[in-house]
């Protein structure tokens, strides 16, 4: 069965399709960074408009590129949720009429899951179960495993997300938007100067808390004269606390379900630092580290037409209803 899948959550409008037996055949993607750059950040309503603006123009690229028709078409899986909602209701609206017209099922699909699902996509998939990693500009989640809508709720970011924390101190440093690129460049010229804390690792839990850390980074970059050098040396450090946290918080994951496979996915799962820790990590503990490729990292249409398709094959379907939702726990979802 050919699947479209269709993802519009934040900023990147991405259309895909897969098939169940032969994998991705087609995958597309517009991104909006530098529409939103000149703001500093997402901007919700261009967002919005945006995806309108490229949305059809791009499933129809996508069907050619696939040398396929809307007949071939199977079903439809589109992101319901988290996200903007007015960029969710753009695609949800079109996978929904599109649905209809071509008389096939539609399934909303978790934007998380289809992070989360995403290296199911690699050749070299992880079996279940796993401890997942979700860590994005939005999102930092810790996840238990044990199959599609089977996941336990380990912990969490109480404040903001790895990926905004990244953004947020971009902005200190005066680089722009998006901020977690641009860090983790100027790091690579930067030295072990500063000594940045390593939140909520000196308590047991596995709960995230970036909001320290983000003050931390101001008040030291206010104490030096703000030079090139000084900015270099406070995204290492930034940096490297970030990983070292993240890593921490894992390691405690993989000791605390006895699992010995661990799953990274989300945009910031692209930072080289980051995969380099988890990766010491995992074999420290004699675990085996699973991640996309790095395309699959930032949102794209794939891992939603991956997601939608397994839940259209075990038998789910929405009803005609449009509907988004901004707010969608993971733990709410179905099993299979």
């Amino acid at each position: 069965m050919y699947v479209l899948g269709i993802e519009t959550s934040c900023d990147e409008t991405g259309v895909a399709i897969y098939h169940s037996e032969k994998g991705i055949v087609s995958d597309l993607l517009y991104s909006q960074v530098k529409m939103h750059a000149e703001y500093g950040g997402v901007v919700p309503e261009l967002a919005s408009r945006d995806h309108i603006r490229r949305l059809v123009p791009l499933i129809k690229e996508t069907l050619k590129e696939a040398s396929l028709s809307s007949d071939d078409i199977g079903g439809i899986a589109y992101t319901a949720g988290p996200g903007l909602m007015g960029a969710l209701l753009v695609g949800a609206t079109t996978a929904r009429s599109l649905a209809w017209t071509w008389q096939v099922p539609a399934i909303a699909v978790h934007h998380m899951e289809g992070h989360l699902l995403a290296p199911m996509l690699e050749e070299n998939a992880p079996a279940f179960p796993f401890v997942a990693l979700l860590v994005s500009g939005g999102h930092t989640l810790l996840v238990r495993v044990d199959g599609i809508g089977q996941y336990e709720l380990l912990g969490e970011s109480l404040d903001d997300a790895a990926g905004e924390a990244f953004d947020k101190t971009a902005k200190m440093l005066g680089l722009g938007y998006p901020g977690g690129p641009k860090v983790s460049a100027l790091a690579e010229q930067g030295e072990a100067r500063f000594k940045f804390p390593r939140p909520m690792t000196d308590r047991p839990g596995l709960d995230f808390s970036f909001s320290g850390l983000k003050t931390f980074t101001m008040n030291t970059l206010n104490k030096t004269e703000k030079t090139d050098q000084d900015k270099a040396d406070i995204a290492y450090a930034f940096q490297m606390a970030t990983a070292e946290t993240i890593s921490i918080k894992c390691r405690r994951a993989l000791q605390q379900t006895g699992l010995k496979r661990l799953v990274i996915a989300g945009g910031v799962s692209a930072n080289k630092q980051i995969r380099a820790s988890l990766q010491e990590m995992t074999k420290k503990e004699g675990a085996k580290l699973y991640f996309p490729r790095l395309k699959f990292c930032t949102d794209n249409g794939a891992m939603i037409a991956y997601a939608g398709c397994q839940r259209l094959l075990a038998g789910q379907q929405e009803s005609l209803e449009i509907y988004a939702k901004p707010r969608w726990p993971i733990d709410e979802l179905s099993s299979l």
